[in-house]
């Protein structure tokens, strides 16, 4: 009968039989996280990323654009407010000025443009649409149960807004229409971690 073996020492065999790590792949552990919180402090504070960078000899500079790119792209979301709409000039700003290939990369940028503008347009003409047919909808629901329960309320003007299956019906409604935006959003911003 053979031995049986710990978790532990199968997983120190494993560990034995693993190469050791490239010069690269070392590079990229130590520096891509550094490129990350140097995204992070860009994004919070007032850093000027361009100096910050140049301050990196040009062997790790790669590295640190890597991790701060992959930041910088998902900092950008749909502009719901006026907060998000600042966050994503800066992530941008920021993506224009690490990136290489500043064409690809404004070419990217006019695409999210037009989604921001499509979603400010026609994706809150849409919602006021879908919100104003589900509180006529849940309100004629409403209305047509107290109706067949006699209740003493029929008649009574009741706020449809305020009843839990209109708020969770009007929550899954905006994320429909938000996740069509998205979509292609997160999309554009794959792409864009790509662009060199």
């Amino acid at each position: 009968m053979g031995d049986i073996k710990s978790a532990l020492e199968i997983a120190m065999e494993k560990v034995n039989q693993m190469d050791d790590p490239t010069e690269e792949e070392k590079l990229q552990w130590k520096y891509v996280p550094e490129g990350e919180k140097l995204a992070g402090r860009y994004l919070k504070e007032k850093v000027n990323l361009l100096a910050e960078l140049n301050g990196y000899d040009e062997k790790i500079r790669k590295y640190i654009i890597n991790g701060a790119s992959g930041i910088l792209a998902r900092n950008i979301s749909l502009p719901i407010n006026d907060h998000i709409k600042q966050n994503n000039k800066k992530a941008m700003d920021g993506l224009k000025i690490i990136k290489n290939d500043k064409v690809a990369v404004e070419n990217l940028f006019s695409k999210i443009r037009y989604i921001f503008n499509h979603f400010a347009e026609q994706g809150e003409q849409q919602k006021k649409q879908a919100y104003e047919s589900l509180k006529a909808e849940l309100g004629e629901k409403i209305q047509m149960a107290l109706k067949q329960q006699m209740s003493p309320m029929m008649g009574a003007k009741i706020d449809v807004e305020k009843q839990p299956q209109f708020q969770q019906e009007w929550r899954k409604i905006q994320q429909q229409i938000n996740g069509q935006y998205v979509s292609h959003l997160n999309e554009y911003i794959r792409e864009l971690v790509e662009i060199p």
